[in-house]
């Protein structure tokens, strides 16, 4: 946190200086974003199965009247008792964004490997209304680069973030998305994972505009801070 003070004048010059850098990362973010939809797609060969509220159904059928689906890998393992703290972190942001993607032609789903039962529980706990289903039983997750076994955990020899550097969970987080054509043919477009899915997280942009920014310089890991939105008063 700087220590130093300004006039108004000297605040508003460096204001003015601070703004030209924001401007430049907007226009790279903006050109990013175009290579970013000029990414060849990868066709999904799989008939994979999800469970949820509906029953059973088809990836195809997660896209609902659309031709686009994000997907929100959330860490929920299939003999987990809670979901992961940090994804339920970006979870809080989900609920009512699903009616504007949808006027995009797009739909939203969450996805997890715990059971649907399990995920019902732990979704009216926390309060959200998104869609959530499950994985269980579907090498999904695992295509999808956000599952490891144990032995790859172990070893460190799990594929994340698109380097064979091992992740230290079962579970890993992530966003995907796909495409489905008029023949109903099923594309992968994009996957994010890691620090990628920071500006996926408005706690933490909105922290960023602060003084203090995140201030986890001196915790022992980055989230050491963090709670699940229920748990803390308790921690108090």
């Amino acid at each position: 946190m700087p220590s130093q003070t300004a006039s108004p004048d000297e605040w508003r010059a460096a204001r003015i200086a601070l703004l030209a850098e924001e401007k430049a990362l907007t226009r790279a973010g903006d050109a990013l974003a175009e290579k970013r939809r000029q990414l060849p797609r990868l066709r999904i060969e799989s008939d994979y199965l999800f469970h949820g509220p509906q029953g059973p159904e088809t990836l195809a059928d997660l896209f609902g009247p659309h031709s686009q689906l994000i997907v929100d890998h959330f860490m929920f393992g299939a003999d987990w008792t809670e979901g992961c703290p940090s994804c339920s972190f970006w979870a809080d942001a989900f609920d009512g964004i699903d009616v504007h993607l949808a006027a995009r032609n797009t739909g939203f789903v969450v996805v997890s490997a715990a059971p649907f039962e399990t995920l019902a529980a732990y979704r009216q706990r926390m309060g959200w209304r998104f869609k959530w289903v499950s994985s269980k039983g579907s090498t999904f997750n695992r295509d999808m680069g956000v599952a490891f076994t144990p032995e790859e955990v172990e070893a460190g020899t799990g594929t994340y973030n698109y380097r064979d550097a091992g992740f230290p969970a079962t579970e890993a987080p992530g966003i995907s998305s796909f495409e489905k054509d008029a023949d109903g043919a099923i594309w992968h477009s994009y996957s994010v994972f890691g620090r990628g899915l920071d500006a996926l997280n408005p706690a933490y942009q909105l922290l960023d505009l602060t003084a203090k920014g995140r201030d986890e310089g001196g915790l022992p890991w980055p989230m050491a801070w963090l709670r699940r939105r229920d748990q803390y008063e308790s921690a108090a």
